[in-house]
């Protein structure tokens, strides 16, 4: 078998534990020198292979790489960069030969969501189209969790978890205040078309902490008489409520609440700012006093309440590709496969990218309560073990240290080449 170069890179969407997946890529083939060579990392993603600006992993130290377990966000940049067809843009697929070429890559890792697994598909067809050998291995990733076949998606445990906290500990500060001022607090989260999200704030609620959520679903069309009603019952009850809604709620009219008018890189619609949009029909329909807030980027950024659960599925999925591509495979995904519930068991499985590109998983009907406001012990019993366990990143002077790679450019080999 002749030794070649693989090549790594991160896509889409950050999150916090991405970069676990990255350090077991990386660490897997350095113990594998006799059949990997370099680990060229892609800066910002598969542009990074286009342009030829590759990162050359060599030069970091096995401390930096093993600090990359505990450190969010993409260490090597990300993109939101889809590839067309091999007939719309073959100069396209022809430079990615050349780049792998010119720098002996064989094996190929993407590690992104949905979007991500289409480019990767794509790109392991160009050993049968365009007579190149590459092996492309998808890793997955994803906030939203909404990657099929796989139980859930590396990077949704970490955020499910940051929600769920954040949720409770907002709950306890509106329930101290509203006797006198804040009565709703509305809190916006991720989630385009799947509502796993927004289902994670209803975790801070339990047996033993009874506080009042409303949860608003993508999967649900909202109806705006009904949720002012449920909010209303709720305050009438309890004094306050706190609202999670994903940021891809839709009125029964199919259009989003949140809609900018603006596209992203993929196409999708630019979603956000439905918060105050909600909060205000609280104001208007009901006469109380909110406050929101958005998650955003805090929420795929918060390594440092990362699930413990979430950072061994994430650098298992990574250290999986590379033993898959050496296995031989082409065009698949590593997954996680829940063995039980009680106690809870996952093992990591594989599924072809064909049956993973372009597909999205959504949330089931009965992990939401017949009312639509809530989630079911199902949906409870599916998410509670994915945000349980700790794996705190190491603090200095009060603050998690994280690591910043050197990230030093391989010398480049062709011509520039134009996006």
């Amino acid at each position: 078998m002749t030794k070649m170069n693989a090549f790594y890179a991160q896509s889409g969407g950050v999150t916090a534990v991405i970069n676990a997946s990255a350090c077991a890529v990386v660490e897997t083939a350095r113990r594998h020198k006799n059949k990997i060579g370099k680990v060229y990392a892609g800066r910002n993603g598969i542009i990074g292979a286009l342009t030829e600006d590759l990162i050359d992993t060599s030069r970091e130290s096995a401390s930096a790489i093993a600090a990359l377990r505990h450190t969010p966000a993409g260490a090597f940049g990300s993109c939101r960069y889809k590839l067309k067809g091999l007939e719309e843009n073959r100069a396209q697929y022809q430079r990615l030969i050349d780049v792998f070429k010119a720098h002996d890559i064989g094996y190929f890792f993407y590690n992104g969501g949905g979007d991500s697994a289409d480019t990767c598909l794509k790109v392991s067809q160009l050993s049968e189209t365009l007579g190149y050998p590459i092996q492309a291995i998808h890793v997955p990733k994803t906030v939203d969790n909404d990657l099929p076949i796989t139980d859930c998606s590396p990077g949704f445990g970490s955020v499910a978890k940051y929600v769920a906290v954040s949720v409770r500990e907002a709950s306890f500060d509106v329930a101290s205040m509203a006797k006198t001022s804040t009565r709703v607090f509305v809190l916006e989260v991720m989630g385009r078309h799947a509502g796993w999200i927004a289902a994670a704030g209803a975790l801070a609620a339990d047996a033993k902490t009874d506080l009042p959520i409303v949860i608003l679903f993508p999967e649900v069309a909202f109806d705006k008489a009904k949720f002012l009603a449920r909010v209303d019952s709720m305050v009438q009850k309890y004094g306050y409520c706190s609202v999670v809604v994903s940021e891809g709620v839709k009125g029964a009219d199919g259009k989003f609440l949140s809609d900018q008018g603006l596209r992203d890189a993929f196409g999708h619609a630019q979603l956000g700012g439905v918060a105050p949009v909600v909060a205000n029909m609280v104001r208007e329909g009901l006469n109380l006093k909110f406050h929101w807030g958005v998650a955003d980027y805090l929420q795929r950024a918060a390594r440092h309440v990362a699930s413990g659960t979430d950072v061994a599925q994430a650098y298992a999925v990574g250290k999986a590709a590379v033993e898959l591509a050496l296995a031989g495979n082409n065009a698949v995904m590593p997954t996680i496969v829940r063995k039980s519930q009680q106690p809870y068991k996952w093992t990591v499985g594989v599924a072809e990218l064909k049956d993973v590109a372009n597909k999205e998983k959504f949330m089931p009907r009965d992990f939401i309560t017949e009312d639509s406001f809530q989630i079911t012990q199902k949906c409870r019993d599916y998410l509670a073990p994915l945000i349980r366990g700790e794996d705190f990143p190491p603090f200095k002077d009060g603050l998690p240290a994280y690591v910043i790679l050197k990230n030093v450019a391989a010398p480049k080999k062709l011509p520039a080449f134009k996006l």
